[in-house]
């Protein structure tokens, strides 16, 4: 089938770009312009009509692909009209009634590159980073990956560990030949060292997940303590509900926002006390959860609170910052335990001290996003493939003596694999479909 799309923004706008791929785009083309193709990659103006009666839908720009030379890899074309909802409408309405072709799915323009060879897994990955990038740190790390940088990194393990492959496979297949014991050795060090540049790959602190996602803050505390007015402040705007009534957050509510150039996550939950109220029990249960799994808590607490104690105690780290608000009440209630967290004192509600403690956090930010060239991962699935890898190519090295050849080499069989899944170069079928489904519609 041929497909298409409206491949820029929905809505109004003064450009919009419609691509089509597939072995039957030079007829689509034809049909709904009246000519033939134009010159390969040359901008030409043409007509686009109804074909139903040839009625005119616009005028605009025609540009024609021919595959393989294209990005899908197929015969492509691109119509760029006025950006008016009617006039994409009735394109798209009267590119439907063409046959064998059909509305694309999303993120299948992408698919059908990475398929046909024209891009591998990691860029295609890449492409829709920076389609969703909202920060220049994350515009960057999509950029690094669509570079080649880390598919020429696992490309080149993978080469790595297919020469010792062979290796092994060779003394299976000859197991009357001796293998020298040099080579047995340089097999065992070559192993060693392509497993240590794992664990180095492994230890990167996740930087690369929390450049992509956004770094985590969670906002914790008793009822009534401001963490709603908080998030507001945060955000610029009113984000959550603020009362003085008790337990009004049940739910989670998240914010995107972008602090100095760090992508951030913040989450207000609800008020942290005992209740009877089995909603509001299970939002104090959705916050715990939150807190445990952020990479910041803002635990936040009024000079009352001195039953909160216990729960600070437990969860104040490197990964927490204590605030003590409505600082105006007065702060001679704080205990002296309160007091050797280092709590930073504000008030929301008159606006004081908060520029210290947005410090604070952009502090933490900057400590956690250490920059660094040599960040392969940025999704879980490279991460979970890379430690089944290294796995792997641990059972390999627990197998020393040679009657255990067979099985050491399908060790060295599935550590390929894992790294292969990583790039796209094994068959992963069952794993495109949700990487592809995060794209819009027309990539």
């Amino acid at each position: 089938m041929t497909i298409y799309a409206l491949s820029t923004g929905p809505g109004v706008s003064g450009l919009a770009v419609i691509r089509i791929s597939g072995k039957d785009t030079r007829v689509a083309i034809r049909k709904i312009t009246g000519k033939s193709v134009p010159k390969p990659r040359t901008a030409v103006k043409r007509k686009f009509n109804k074909i139903t009666d040839n009625q005119l839908i616009d005028e605009g720009i025609l540009l024609w692909f021919p595959g393989p030379a294209s990005y899908t890899g197929e015969d492509m074309a691109e119509l760029h009209v006025h950006g008016s909802r009617a006039v994409i409408k009735e394109i798209q309405n009267t590119l439907s009634q063409i046959s064998n072709l059909r509305m694309a799915e999303a993120g299948e323009f992408t698919k059908l590159a990475f398929q046909n060879g024209k891009i591998n897994l990691l860029r295609a990955e890449s492409v829709a980073d920076l389609i969703a990038s909202e920060t220049e740190i994350q515009r960057q790390q999509a950029i690094n990956v669509m570079s080649g940088k880390s598919s020429d990194k696992f490309n080149s393990l993978r080469d790595r560990l297919l020469k010792i492959l062979s290796k092994v496979e060779a003394k299976i297949d000859f197991p009357e030949d001796d293998l020298p014991d040099d080579i047995l050795l340089n097999i065992h060090k070559e192993v060693k060292s392509i497993r240590e540049e794992i664990i180095k790959i492994l230890n990167d602190q996740k930087v690369g997940e929390r450049i992509r996602e956004g770094f985590k803050i969670s906002i914790v505390g008793p009822t009534n303590a401001g963490k709603s007015s908080l998030l507001n402040y945060l955000s610029k705007r009113d984000v959550a509900i603020v009362s003085e009534i008790a337990g009004t957050t049940r739910d989670i509510i998240e914010t995107h926002l972008n602090l100095d150039g760090y992508p951030v996550v913040i989450s207000d939950t609800a008020g942290i006390r005992d209740s009877k109220d089995e909603i509001e029990k299970k939002g104090i249960k959705l916050a715990l959860k939150k807190a445990e799994n952020a990479d910041l808590n803002i635990i936040v607490i009024e000079p009352k609170s001195v039953d909160f104690t216990e729960f600070f105690n437990d969860k104040i780290s490197r990964k927490a910052i204590l605030v003590i608000n409505k600082m105006d009440l007065g702060i001679d209630q704080i205990s002296d335990e309160t007091k050797k967290h280092n709590p930073i004192y504000i008030s929301i509600k008159q606006e004081k001290n908060l520029d210290k403690l947005i410090n604070s956090i952009k502090e933490n930010l900057k400590n956690k996003f250490i920059s660094s060239e040599e960040i392969f991962i940025t999704r879980e699935r490279h991460r979970i493939n890379l430690e089944q890898c290294y796995m792997s190519l641990k059972n390999f090295e627990e197998k020393k003596s040679l009657e255990d050849f067979d099985k050491a080499a399908e060790d060295l069989r599935l550590a390929t694999r894992y790294l292969g899944i990583i790039v796209g170069r094994v068959d992963i079928e069952e794993i495109l479909g949700s990487i592809f489904n995060d794209f819009c519609i027309g990539k």
